[in-house]
């Protein structure tokens, strides 16, 4: 009886979660809800994870509900991969497009834009140079337009 409280609470915790993210992913948000909402009635008969594990040759309901846990878990382990390579593929894209900026640039890339250069003008006494625009805020507004 405790874990099938705590168990309802975690899937309960799961379904508001779900709701809550149905706008920025609805398709992960429904599968999310069918899973808990499975998941909750599994808790409470667990009978008929039983019958279903037999009714497609498993042995025991728990073995099915871990059966399927392992698979979607490979599942979304493939997709936070593909996602992971995808994000890695755009910052070295966007990392190359910065270097050739900095590279076509006129000025040497370590110097900040935030920083202003002190000089001495001929009349001996310090001016504030003013700041330019950095290469790289320059190769990102680029990367932006193209």
């Amino acid at each position: 009886m405790i874990a099938q409280l705590i168990l309802s609470i975690l899937l309960a915790a799961i379904l508001l979660y779900a709701w809550t993210e149905y706008r920025r992913s609805p398709a992960v948000a429904i599968l999310a809800v069918f899973a808990a909402t499975a998941g909750l009635y599994f808790v409470w008969v667990p009978e008929h994870s039983t019958q279903l594990a037999e009714l497609v040759g498993i042995g025991r309901g728990v073995d099915l509900i871990l059966y399927i846990w392992v698979c979607i878990s490979l599942i979304v382990l493939l997709n936070l991969h593909l996602k992971l390579r995808t994000q890695t593929e755009l910052i070295t894209t966007l990392a190359r497009k910065v270097a050739l900026a900095e590279a076509r640039s006129d000025r040497p890339p370590d110097e900040s834009a935030a920083s202003s250069v002190r000089t001495l003008n001929p009349a001996g006494d310090t001016t504030a140079k003013a700041p330019r625009p950095s290469p790289t805020s320059i190769g990102l507004a680029r990367v932006a337009r193209d």
